[in-house]
C-alpha cells in the first residue's frame, strides 16, 4: 500500500546578540544557573520590554537572504501558557504579522534542486530551562536562557521524506552560520527543530499531523521522522486514527512518544502586548542591513559553476559553510583556477574527513589554506602522486615540520620518482620476474595489467610516477 509522507519544519535559531530580545541581560552559554536573569526576564513588577535593535537586523538580514517581505509594521502578542520555566506566564512573540513573510529556500537533495517554501519567520523571546537530573529526585529552574532572543522559521509542507527534511534543515542552518545571525551550536540549543509529520494516500488530502518537539541534531531529525511516519501508517492501517499531539524522540530508543495534545492558536489566547508598540521598519533600515550582507551561497554556487566547471553537488558542498567557501577560494587564490577540481577534490575529501574524525571545525584545522596549497603546488608539478600527498597531509595534520609540505617531503624522503630510466629498469626487473601475467596480458587478459602495476609501485614502495608507470609499462608490454 503506498503513502506519501508529508514534513514541515518548524526551526527555533538563537540569533547571537550579546543581550537578551527585550532586556540588557548577557546572553553568554555555559553561566552559572540564574545568574543571567533580570528583573524583566524574571517578569517582576514593574518593568518594561525594551526591544533589541540588533535582533530586528538579525531577522530582516534572514528575510532578504530567502527573499521574502519584511513587513514595515510588525506587531507582538503574548502567548499564554503556563510553565514552570515561563517566569511570565506567557512568551512573548509574533502572531499576527511577522516580521518576515514568505520567502524559499532552494536545497539539494542527490542531484535535484528543491525549492522549500516558507511561511513566516518571526521573533520571540526563549523560555528557561527545566533541569531534573543531579537534584535528589528533584527538579530545578535555570532562568538564564529565559529571554534570549529567537527567529522561529516555518516552512509550508513541502517535504516528502526524512532527507528533504534534513536537506533543508542543513541548508537553514548553513545560511544562518553564513549570514553571522546564529553560531548554530546544536548542543547548545542555538538550532532547533520541531518536526510536523504526518501521511496521506496519494491525492488525498493532508492527513492528521504530529509534531515531534526540540531535535537537536540532524541524525535525530532524519531518525524521529522516519520513525513517526512508520508508526502513523501502521496505526492506520491497523484500523487506528492519528490523533493530533505533541511528541518527543527518544534516541536511545529510537521512538517517539507523546508528550501532549497538540495546542492551537485559540489555546494561547494570543492578544497584543500592551508594552511594546508596533516595530515600524523603514526602507532606509532594510536598506542599511542589505548593505552589509555577505554574498549569499546560492550566489557563490552559481559563480562556483559557471567559473570553475564545478558540478552542482561540489558547488554545494563548499559553500555548506563560509568557512569552507573562504578556504576553498583562498586555495584556488594560490594553485590557479585551472586546478579547482583538486582543491574541491581534497576539500570535500581529506581535509573533511580529518575534520569529522577529529571532531572539530575547519576554522579550528591545523593546517591552514596556504599549507594546503603549498602541498597541491607539489602535486601539480609532479612531485608527489595522490598516495605520498595524502601521506604528507596526515603528517601536516599532525604538526610535523611546522605543518609545511616541502620539509616533510624532505625529511621523509618522500619524492616522487618521475626519471623514466629509473622505472623503466624497474619495470624490466617486474617482467622478467613475472613473466605469466607478462604473458596474460599479451594473450587479451586486460586484469594482468594492474598487477604488473601493483609490482612496480611496490619495488618503488609507492614513490614512483603512476602515470609515468603505466605509460612505459603499456610500451614496452605491447613491444
Amino acid at each position: 500500500m503506498t503513502w506519501e509522507i508529508v514534513i514541515g519544519l518548524e526551526t527555533h535559531v538563537q540569533l547571537a546578540t550579546n543581550s537578551k530580545i527585550f532586556s540588557g541581560a548577557s546572553t553568554q552559554f555555559g553561566a552559572e544557573p540564574n545568574t543571567q536573569a533580570c528583573a524583566v526576564d524574571l517578569a517582576l513588577p514593574g518593568v518594561l520590554p525594551v526591544m533589541n535593535r540588533r535582533a530586528v537586523d538579525y531577522a530582516i538580514r534572514l528575510g532578504l537572504a530567502v527573499d521574502a517581505k519584511i513587513a514595515d509594521a510588525s506587531t507582538f502578542e503574548r502567548k499564554n501558557y503556563f510553565y514552570p520555566d515561563l517566569p511570565k506566564g506567557y512568551q512573548i512573540s509574533q502572531n499576527e504579522i511577522p516580521v518576515v513573510q514568505g520567502g524559499h529556500l532552494d536545497i539539494l537533495v542527490g542531484d535535484q534542486v528543491k525549492t522549500v517554501h516558507l511561511v513566516r519567520a518571526h521573533l520571540e523571546e526563549d523560555a528557561g530551562k527545566s533541569l531534573h537530573e543531579d537534584f535528589a529526585g528533584m527538579s530545578g529552574i535555570d532562568l538564564n536562557r529565559a529571554g534570549t532572543p529567537l527567529l522561529e522559521i516555518v516552512t509550508e509542507p513541502d517535504m516528502c521524506s526524512a532527507e528533504e527534511a534534513v536537506a533543508y534543515a542543513r541548508a537553514l542552518h548553513g545560511l544562518v552560520t553564513w549570514l553571522g545571525i546564529s553560531d548554530g551550536n546544536m548542543q547548545e540549543g542555538s538550532f532547533r527543530c520541531d518536526a510536523n509529520v504526518s501521511v496521506r494516500k496519494p491525492g488525498a488530502p493532508l492527513g492528521t499531523r504530529c509534531e515531534i518537539k526540540n531535535l537537536n541534531s540532524f541524525k535525530f531529525l532524519q531518525q524521529a521522522i522516519v520513525y513517526e511516519a512508520n508508526r502513523q501508517i501502521e496505526l492506520i492501517e491497523d484500523g487506528g486514527r492519528v490523533v493530533q499531539e505533541t511528541r518527543l524522540y527518544d534516541p536511545d530508543r529510537n521512538e517517539t512518544r507523546s508528550m501532549r495534545s497538540k495546542e492551537d492558536a485559540q489555546d494561547y489566547r494570543y492578544f497584543p502586548d500592551p508594552d511594546l508598540p508596533p516595530l515600524m521598519i523603514a526602507p532606509e533600515w532594510v536598506e542599511s542591513v542589505r548593505a552589509e550582507m555577505p554574498e549569499l551561497p546560492s550566489s557563490k554556487r552559481k559563480k562556483y559553476e559557471a567559473l570553475y566547471g564545478l558540478t552542482p553537488y561540489d558547488a554545494n558542498m563548499l559553500t555548506s559553510t563560509r568557512a569552507m567557501a573562504d578556504f576553498f577560494e583562498a586555495v584556488v587564490a594560490q594553485i590557479g583556477s585551472a586546478q579547482t577540481k583538486l582543491a574541491a577534490n581534497w576539500l570535500m575529501g581529506e581535509v573533511s574527513s580529518q575534520l569529522n574524525r577529529d571532531g572539530i571545525d575547519l576554522e579550528q584545522a591545523p593546517v591552514s589554506a596556504l599549507q594546503l596549497s603549498k602541498l597541491l603546488l607539489r602535486i601539480q608539478d609532479g612531485t608527489l602522486s595522490n598516495k605520498l600527498a595524502k601521506e604528507v597531509f596526515i603528517a601536516m595534520w599532525a604538526g610535523d615540520e611546522d605543518a609545511d609540505a616541502d620539509r616533510i617531503i624532505e625529511a621523509k624522503g618522500l619524492k616522487q620518482i618521475s626519471d623514466t630510466s629509473a622505472i623503466e629498469a624497474m619495470i624490466d626487473e617486474v617482467m622478467n620476474a613475472n613473466p605469466g601475467p607478462v604473458a596474460e596480458y599479451r594473450s587479451g587478459k586486460e586484469k594482468a595489467f594492474n598487477s604488473l602495476v601493483g609490482q612496480v609501485m611496490k619495488q618503488a614502495k609507492g614513490k614512483a610516477n603512476p602515470a609515468t608507470v603505466n605509460d612505459l609499462l603499456k610500451k614496452k608490454l605491447q613491444g
